[in-house]
Formats: structure tokens, C-alpha cells, sequence
């Protein structure tokens, strides 16, 4: 058993055991070991639906995540039985049913007797000629229902979870329901909630969206990696909950990872559009007066989450192929390598499309030639490097499988006939290839709560509906709270240029083709300054070369966590990564970790801090005798103060 911090009386203890089907063993195996553990939930990913469709096709009995079974629950489930730790998954994806009779399997060759429910009432397949014949729309592009759709699910709340546990299951296998409420399900088991506990629902569904990405909660991910140690044994997430819906994160000691308010806050922004109206099934988020604060190491206190009534809808998402798509990848060493490899990428282009007008197909869908190490994603804010490594990326989708099979033999070729120091492979993939895929879409609409058939929870062979309120009353009217941005007048005195990563964490993530970017101000006082300049404006005018016009970006917040969530819509064609920039163009020298925040433009002079000049160094040498001081110098003006706002800017790359 891992020693941990002792559960607080009356607390419910949850562990985030995994992120998506293929994340490590490492989160179930420690939060399976952790002292005090009561239940333990798991996690996939929205995109998992198409692989699942697609393996279902060939074999009725698949659509699930089966590592789920053969390699986590084979591991775990006898110490989870020993301890009398339950377990929530919604690793059933399209096919419920089927992973509970593996799980069965399981457990009859492994001598266990647990009680396993299922999930089902979330295929929506029946209902798609009705919401075709009614124009349904994606909400994120707009564009109509798809042909071929594979698979159409809704995304059920809490309550079968909460209903399962009420039954006396020991594992709960759903669908693809919102991740958060594998959790919320089992605290509305624990402590009673009722669909119109709005406050506590939103705090319970805050505790199960923290920890439902795994490690992102421990320092994955994190906007400042170098501080977080032993990768390697990342700690994995757990929650203790009180009935009042506050809540601490944590993770079982002795592991890698760090758990701090800022590793926290970047994860509660993650995919998080608006945090004064984070819409779920069942309860309608507003995170805008959440306080994270640390009370021990690795250990912090989360509270203040608020609700509304939820929406009368729920979100359908149905997977579809859209053709085919081919990447290939050739490493190419020596001098001019980031020339050779851009031409390698365009002449096997040129050589494809001439071999595909002979047997007259059309000319590919999409094709793109990009060289890693070149800085390419970043458009013209790339810097130049002299690289003698480089790897030709070209991808292309097609409507035809035929096509890209040409593409995928010919992508061999460019180590024998292009420029010298072109590997196509090594001894062992020389004969590969790579291999043309099905190219999976999703279509994202609404869907009336009371059009849809109710849950059903199926355990010991009975099955037991779950009535789904199809409308709620509205929660108390309270009084307004302080909006985030817009907070105060920007700081006078003099002011410098910096990179954007000095003021504030980052976090992003993306549904669909929209990409939610959350700006996280270290410290409350620079929230004014990021107010102004990371605008839906600047962030427009960075992205605009290389990622695909749209609708603009938009902005929201949140004022106690000190953040500034944007939304960027038609990214990159729906494959945006963004990530603040290291350094600003003008402080290519500035100690910009520098734990008094002293903002020193360079290190040509020493900064107001006192510290001692360390061109790009980590951290500031700062004297322990020295404190810091106020900035002094004249009044900067107007245009001075909004050309070092431009600072701020964001790197968008593909």
C-alpha cells in the first residue's frame, strides 16, 4: 500500500486513473495501491468513438476499450476487490454491453465475485434520419449532417452512475458520457445530491473534470515542465470530496509530478470555453469565483465552484469517414538539410500527382509538405535555424484509398533517387510504409433530453430505467459578481518588453475544430496588463497566417483564479497547438524566471531586483539581501505602454 495524506473525516476519496484508452499503466496501478483509495475512475477520449466504429464493423463484439480489461482491470481488480475499492469507466464506448461481459470473463478466470452494471441508452443511430429531416446543424461549424455516419451517441450525465452505485454495483461500465461525471455519479451516490443541488453539482463535477485527464493534473503538460520532477513515476490524481463539495487534489507520495494551485488551475481551464458557463448534462458551471490555494505540499484546496440549471438538450456526437489520409516522414542529414528535406517533401508530391492523373484520379483533397525543425507551423514568427537533421513531413487525405496507396509506395523512394543524406527508413522499416488510414469526422449537434430514450442500468441481468429530468427549475437569482478582464488601469511607470510565459501559465485544449486557450496570470497584479494585450484581436492577427479563417477568436473569465480563457475557432484545419512563446523578440537575454518579477528588458544592465545578469538563464541570481524594489525611471507613454502589451503573443503551429 502507498502511504498518502490521511483522508480528511467524511470525505470521499476518487482516483483519476487515465486520460484515454492508451495512457500508462502507472495511474491504475498506484491509485489501486494508494492508501484510502475508495473509488477510481477512468477516462477516453472523444475521438476514441471513431476507432471503436471502426473495430466494430469487423467484429460485432468489439467497440470498447479492450486494454481496458486485458491489461488495467487484469492487473488491479484483485487488489481493488481485496480493498473494496470501486471502480467507474466510461471504457464501454459503443458497446457497453460487451465490455461488461469481458469483464465477467475476467473476473471468473481471476476467482472474483464483484457485481458489474452497464450502461446503455446513448445510441442515437435510430434517431438520425429524424434530425436529418429536421436540418440539424454542427454547432461548430454549422455545416449540415454528414453522409455514412458510423456512430451517434449523446453524452449522458451522473445520474445512471449515481443509480448503478444505488444498486450496489462494484464497476460501472458506460458509454462516452461526459468525462466529470464518472465522478459527480458517484458523489450524488455517496452524499444524497439531488438534480437541483445546483451548487454542489458543479462542484462535483469541477473535482471530476481536475483529475479526469490523469497526470495533467500533476504537472503534465505544465506550462513551467522544468520544475516538475520524476517523469518517469508521475503521480496520478486523486480527489477527497466533502459533502459541501469542496474539495483537495493530491497524488500518492513518493511520486514523480507536482501537485501546486498552478498546476490546477491550468487543468481546470482545459477545454473550459467560458468558466462562467461551462455547459454539462447536468449542471450548468460557473468557475469564475473558484479559489485554489495550496495547504500542504503536493495537496491543494479547491472551492467556491457555482450552478445554474442545466440545458434541456444534450450534446450528440457522431463519427463519420471523410476519405483517406497518408503521412510520411523522411529524415534528411547534412548541410542544407532543411532545404533538401522541403524539396524532397515537394518533388514526391509532383511525382505522385503524375502517376495518379495517369490512371485519372483527381489531384489529392488536401496536401502538405512541412519540414520538423524548420519552424514551419510558426509562419512568420519562425526563427531561422541552420539545422543539419531535419524530417520531410507530407500528409495528404484523399477520397480515394487508391491514391494514397501510391503515395505510401512511392514515399520510400526519396532515400535512393532525392538528395544525398535521405533515410527512408532503417534495417527494420526500410520495407514499411506507411499505411493509408480512414479519415474520421465528427459531427456535434443538440438533441432534446425529451426526445431521447431513457438510460437504462443493467446489473445481475435486470434492467432499471433512470428517469432524466427533461427540464429543471433556475437556481436562486444571486448577486453579480466582478468580471475577470477589464480589472483596473494598466500599471504606470516604465515598462519593457517580455515574453508572454514570464506573466502567465497556459493551458489548451480542443474540441473539434475550436481550440480553447486558457492565459493564466501568475500574479494578480499583471492581470490588467494581459487583459490588454492578449486580445481576441492580437491573437487573430498572430494566427493569421497558416491556420484556416474563421470565425474569430473570443474571449472570457474568470476573476478569482487570475486567467484568461480564449476560444480560437478553425485552427490549422481543426489541429491547432498553442503554446505561449519562450521569448519575446526584444528579451532574448531577459532572466525572465526571475522570482521577484522584476520585468528587466535585458541583461545589458543589472534589473531593479538586484539580481546578478545571467543571460537566458532559468532563474534570476537574486542577492538574499537584497529585496526588491519598485520600479523607478519617468512615465512611459500611451504607445510606449501598448507596443510592450504586444509582447504577449501566442505561437500557433500545427
Amino acid at each position: 500500500m502507498t502511504a498518502t495524506f490521511p483522508r480528511p473525516e467524511g470525505a470521499v476519496r476518487i482516483g483519476g486513473a487515465c486520460a484515454f484508452v492508451g495512457d500508462s499503466i502507472l495511474g491504475p496501478r498506484q491509485l489501486s495501491r494508494t492508501e484510502g483509495m475508495q473509488y477510481r475512475c477512468s477516462t477516453t477520449a472523444e475521438m476514441t468513438l471513431s476507432s471503436f466504429a471502426q473495430a466494430r464493423q469487423a467484429r460485432p463484439e468489439a467497440g470498447y476499450a479492450e486494454d481496458f480489461v486485458a491489461v488495467a482491470l487484469r492487473e488491479i481488480l484483485p487488489e481493488c476487490a481485496r480493498r473494496g475499492i470501486r471502480l467507474v469507466a466510461n471504457a464501454g464506448g459503443l458497446n457497453p454491453r460487451a465490455c461488461a461481459a469481458a469483464i465477467e470473463a475476467l473476473q471468473r478466470e481471476l476467482g472474483l465475485r464483484l457485481r458489474v452494471a452497464f450502461v446503455e441508452g446513448d445510441d442515437c443511430l435510430p434517431m438520425l434520419d429524424a434530425l436529418r429531416a429536421a436540418d440539424a446543424r454542427d454547432f461548430y461549424s454549422g455545416g449540415p449532417m454528414p453522409q455514412g455516419i458510423a456512430s451517434a451517441n449523446i453524452y449522458p450525465g451522473a445520474l445512471p452512475i449515481a443509480r448503478a452505485l444505488d444498486l450496489g454495483a462494484d464497476i460501472v461500465v458506460t458509454g462516452r458520457i461526459v468525462d466529470s461525471a464518472t465522478t459527480l455519479g458517484i458523489l450524488m451516490h455517496r452524499f444524497g445530491w439531488q438534480p437541483t443541488d445546483y451548487d454542489q453539482l458543479a462542484a462535483g463535477s469541477l473535482a471530476g473534470h481536475i483529475p479526469e485527464c490523469g497526470a495533467q493534473a500533476t504537472g503534465g503538460i505544465f506550462t513551467d515542465w522544468e520544475q516538475v520532477p520524476g517523469w518517469e513515476n508521475i503521480g496520478y490524481p486523486f480527489v477527497d470530496v466533502t459533502a459541501d463539495g469542496s474539495f483537495e487534489v493530491s497524488k500518492p507520495q513518493g511520486t514523480g509530478g507536482i501537485v501546486t494551485p498552478a498546476t490546477v488551475s491550468e487543468q481546470i481551464l482545459y477545454e473550459v470555453g467560458d468558466p462562467a458557463r461551462y455547459v454539462l448534462p447536468d449542471v450548468t458551471c460557473d468557475f469564475t469565483q473558484v479559489k485554489v490555494e495550496a495547504v500542504a505540499t503536493d495537496r491543494v484546496r479547491v472551492a467556491g465552484a457555482r450552478g445554474e440549471a442545466p440545458p434541456s438538450t444534450y450534446k450528440l456526437s457522431a463519427s463519420h469517414q471523410a476519405g483517406w489520409r497518408c503521412v510520411s516522414q523522411v529524415s534528411v542529414f547534412g548541410f542544407d538539410a532543411v532545404a533538401k528535406a522541403r524539396r524532397t517533401g515537394e518533388a514526391l508530391l509532383a511525382r505522385v500527382r503524375t502517376l495518379m492523373a495517369e490512371r485519372g484520379l483527381a489531384d489529392f483533397d488536401k496536401a502538405a509538405v512541412t519540414v520538423v525543425g524548420a519552424e514551419d507551423g510558426y509562419g512568420p514568427h519562425a526563427n531561422a535555424h541552420p539545422l543539419r537533421e531535419a524530417i520531410a513531413r507530407v500528409a495528404v487525405t484523399h477520397a480515394s484509398r487508391e491514391a494514397l496507396e501510391i503515395f505510401s509506395r512511392e514515399s520510400r523512394a526519396p532515400g535512393v533517387s532525392f538528395a544525398p543524406g535521405t533515410t527512408s527508413g532503417s534495417a527494420l522499416t526500410l520495407n514499411g510504409r506507411p499505411p493509408a488510414e480512414p479519415l474520421h469526422r465528427l459531427f456535434s449537434c443538440l438533441v432534446a433530453k425529451a426526445d431521447c430514450p431513457s438510460p437504462r442500468v443493467v446489473i445481475d441481468g435486470a434492467e432499471h430505467a433512470v428517469e432524466i429530468p427533461p427540464e429543471l427549475p433556475a437556481a436562486t437569482p444571486r448577486a453579480a459578481t466582478t468580471s475577470a478582464h477589464g480589472v483596473g488601469p494598466l500599471p504606470e511607470g516604465p515598462h519593457a518588453t517580455v515574453p508572454l510565459i514570464a506573466l502567465a501559465h497556459g493551458r489548451s485544449g480542443d474540441k473539434g475544430d475550436t481550440s480553447n486557450i486558457a492565459v493564466i496570470a501568475r500574479h494578480p497584479g499583471d492581470l490588467p496588463l494581459l487583459a490588454a494585450a492578449v486580445t481576441a484581436e492580437t491573437v487573430r492577427l498572430y494566427r493569421r497566417t497558416g491556420a484556416r479563417q474563421g470565425r474569430p477568436p473570443r474571449r472570457a473569465g474568470a476573476a478569482r483564479l487570475q486567467l484568461l480563457p480564449r476560444t480560437s475557432r478553425w485552427m490549422a484545419g481543426g489541429q491547432v497547438r498553442c503554446a505561449p512563446t519562450r521569448w519575446a523578440r526584444a528579451s532574448r537575454r531577459c532572466c525572465w524566471r526571475c522570482p521577484s518579477r522584476c520585468r528587466c528588458a535585458g541583461c545589458a544592465s543589472a534589473p531593479s531586483c538586484g539580481a546578478t545578469p545571467t543571460p537566458n538563464a532559468r532563474r534570476c541570481r537574486r542577492p538574499a539581501s537584497s529585496p526588491p524594489s519598485s520600479a523607478a525611471g519617468p512615465a512611459t507613454s500611451a504607445a510606449s505602454r501598448r507596443r510592450a502589451a504586444s509582447a504577449a503573443s501566442w505561437a500557433v503551429r500545427s
